[in-house]
Order: structure tokens, then C-alpha cells, then sequence
């Protein structure tokens, strides 16, 4: 294995590192203070179209997208320490680069599985970042971490689809530029398990669509993944052809969209974690308690150790599977994926809680990023999966090893 950046990647770092620290970072509080300007938690603020523009024009657009036809080209492992450093950033600088999820993923999934009137209809203003779009699997009436529970019904209807049923944290819905979303739901209940569940292409205004409420996370909106909406189907109908896929393949999409999407998030964690410890370091430096430098406190030393520490393994596990993800497959991977997704959100939820312990009172306030941070690693333990159910898995596949 070689994690040794090439050329390409020492340059798109080179360039992410200068927009980072000459736009993303300045517009953090101008974000902030537009968002509450606006009066709507889910508003898009100017300063991000600004951003938008200006990472178009450096070269930094579509990174996360291996098809060359689509995206950069880049391998996973080009991609880990960029998607590393936008992490630095993550409510901001994702999105700046088209590289946020919902969006991610579901332009994975309309690339490989969408039609080709499917993927100039949705996927090409996707990619110019002309629209967003939502994700809808989760359900409120079930455990949704066993995607096989899903209730939602897809009736096939002539030349139509006939969708029934509840959503909830479909993450990209409460953006107001969300236009599409995509729907998982049960063509047929009496198939193999896994076959029962087809994925589908709804339009935000077709008749029948209601966004019932914005979900918060932690209290925050959520906003620059698009917010988190519950939202009804009622007799919404649309037409066969935006079926992605055959019937009774949602089940294997999901897994296909899910996987990308985990290492991206994981990836990402790495550079919250590493954002927190900047910022514990610079503040144990430069508070004073109890006559000497925060930084003198030996717990404090330990702390700094310790993140160091746990961010290093962290990271040389992401890199390992997005090698693994580039020369065996996803599925070669799968495992993993699966530890990454169980170590990486942990390991980032601890040093950000250093952080925020050593920042005191500031640390949970709004006058640092700590706290959104913290929210966002902690939800991650849930997001694509709860930690028990990777674990649980994790464990079926080493005991086949040995039975």
C-alpha cells in the first residue's frame, strides 16, 4: 500500500489549502451572520454562491466524482486528503465545491444507475450546481437502520408509479433549491427481502408531495447539507420512467450510494478532528489558569498527545480503504468501510470534546465552531448507519473466518 500523495494531488491540496484559508475561513462568520439575517434557518446565503464561484474558478469543483465524465477523475485515495481538508470546514466548504452531501451520493447514483434521460434531466444541473436534491429512506413508523422495514409503497399504476407513505431526516429537502428526490419504497412485499424495495425519481412539486417540517440536529438546522426534512407522500404519481434501476434493486442501490458516501463523511472527520486540536492547542497556549498556561497542565498534554494519536489511526484506516475501495472494489472493502464508519466518528466526537473542554464556556457557544462540530461527528454515529449495526456485521463476517 502507498498513501504517498502523487503530483496531482500535492497540487489540488496546494490550491484547496489557499482557498480555505483566503475565502472559506473569512466567510465563516459572514455565513453566520447572514443565515440570521435571513430569518430562515435553511436559507442559502449569499456568501455561499460567492464561494461557489470562486471555487469554480480555482479549479475545485466536482472533486468527489471518479467518472472523469462527470467529475475530476480523482481515485479515492487522490480524494481522501482533499475531502480531508474541506472537512476543516465542513459547513461551508463541501458545499463550495459541489461536493455535499445529499448531492454526492445521489449524483453517484443517477451516473451509475440513472437513464440517460434521467441523468440529463437531474444529474447534469446537479453537477453545475443549478439545483440540489434530496435523499429519502428513513422512516419515522420504523427502524430504519434495517432498510428492509421500509413501508413507503410503489404501486405500479399503468404508465404510472403511485407512491404512499411518510419520510423523515430526508437530508437535502429543506433546502430551497432542492428540485428532486430521491424515494426508496416497497414495490413488491411479498418478494426475497432484500428485492421488495425499488428507488424512484419524485419531483418536489408533483401533487401529493408535502414537506411536513424541517428536522434540527442538535438544535442546528442542518442547513448547508440542505436541512433534514419529514415529508408525506400521498397518491403522489409519476411516471415509470423515473423509476432508477429495475424493480426490486433499491435495496442494492442503497448499498452501492452508501458506500462512497461513508468514506466521504469519514474523510471529512478527519478534518474536523484535526480543525479542533488546531484550535485546542492555540488555546491552551494562550490561557492562563491558576498561574500557568493551560498548556502546562499535564492532562491538558495528555489530551494533545492522545488526539494525535487517535487522528493518525483514523487516518491511516481511511487511507486504507480508499486504497482498498480503488484497487478491489467497494465490496473488497466492505469491511473496512464498516470500521472506519464505527472508529472515525468516535475518534472525532472525542477530540472535538477535548476541545470544547479546554475552550470552557466558549467552547459550547457560537463563538467557535466546537459545537457544530461536535453535532456533526456526533450524528455521524447514526447517519448511513448506527454504529451497532456496523458492529454487529462486522462481527458476522470475522466469525465466518473461524466457523
Amino acid at each position: 500500500m502507498e498513501f504517498a500523495y502523487d503530483d496531482r494531488t500535492v497540487e489540488l491540496r496546494q490550491r484547496l489549502e489557499a482557498f480555505l484559508t483566503e475565502c472559506v475561513y473569512p466567510a465563516e462568520p459572514v455565513h453566520h451572520e447572514q443565515v440570521l439575517a435571513a430569518g430562515d434557518p435553511w436559507a442559502r446565503p449569499p456568501v455561499m454562491a460567492e464561494l461557489k464561484a470562486q471555487a469554480r474558478e480555482r479549479g475545485l469543483w466536482n472533486l468527489f466524482l471518479p467518472d472523469a465524465r462527470y467529475g475530476a477523475g480523482l481515485t479515492n485515495l487522490q480524494y481522501a486528503p482533499l475531502a480531508e481538508l474541506t472537512g476543516r470546514s465542513p459547513h461551508l466548504a463541501p458545499e463550495a465545491l459541489n461536493c455535499a452531501a445529499p448531492d454526492t451520493g445521489n449524483m453517484e447514483l443517477l451516473a451509475e444507475f440513472g437513464s440517460e434521460a434521467q441523468r440529463k434531466q437531474w444529474l447534469m444541473p446537479l453537477l453545475a450546481g443549478e439545483i440540489r436534491s434530496a435523499f429519502c429512506m428513513t422512516e419515522p413508523e420504523v427502524a430504519s437502520s434495517d432498510a428492509t422495514n421500509i413501508g413507503t409503497r410503489i404501486t405500479r399504476d399503468g404508465d404510472h408509479y403511485v407512491i404512499n407513505g411518510r419520510k423523515w431526516w430526508s437530508s437535502g429537502a429543506m433546502d430551497p433549491r432542492c428540485e428532486i428526490f430521491i424515494v426508496m419504497g416497497k414495490t413488491d412485499p411479498d418478494a426475497d427481502r432484500h428485492r421488495q424495495q425499488s428507488m424512484i425519481l419524485v419531483p418536489r412539486d408533483t401533487p401529493g408531495v408535502t414537506v411536513r417540517r424541517g428536522m434540527r440536529v442538535f438544535g442546528y438546522s442542518d442547513a448547508p447539507h440542505g436541512g433534514h426534512a419529514e415529508i408525506d407522500f400521498t397518491d403522489v404519481r409519476v411516471p415509470v420512467e423515473n423509476l432508477v434501476g429495475e424493480e426490486g434493486t433499491g435495496f442494492a442501490i442503497a448499498q452501492a450510494r452508501l458506500g462512497p458516501g461513508r468514506i466521504h463523511h469519514c474523510m471529512r472527520l478527519v478534518g474536523m478532528a484535526e480543525r479542533a486540536l488546531e484550535l485546542l492547542c492555540r488555546r491552551v497556549l494562550d490561557r492562563v489558569a491558576f498561574g500557568r498556561p493551560l498548556a502546562e497542565q499535564g492532562v491538558v498534554r495528555e489530551w494533545i498527545a492522545e488526539s494525535r494519536v487517535r487522528i493518525e489511526q483514523a487516518r491511516l484506516l481511511v487511507l486504507k480503504t480508499a486504497w482498498l475501495m480503488d484497487t478491489v472494489g467497494n465490496k473488497g472493502a466492505h469491511t473496512e468501510i464498516q470500521a472506519i464508519k464505527i472508529a472515525t466518528p468516535l475518534m472525532a466526537e472525542w477530540v472535538i470534546d477535548k476541545a470544547i473542554q479546554a475552550h470552557g464556556g466558549a467552547g459550547v457557544s457560537q463563538d467557535t465552531p466546537l459545537a457544530e462540530l461536535w453535532a456533526a461527528a456526533r450524528t455521524l454515529r447514526l447517519a448511513d448507519g448506527p454504529d451497532e449495526v456496523h458492529r454487529a456485521s462486522l462481527a458476522r463476517r470475522e466469525l465466518r473466518r473461524w466457523s
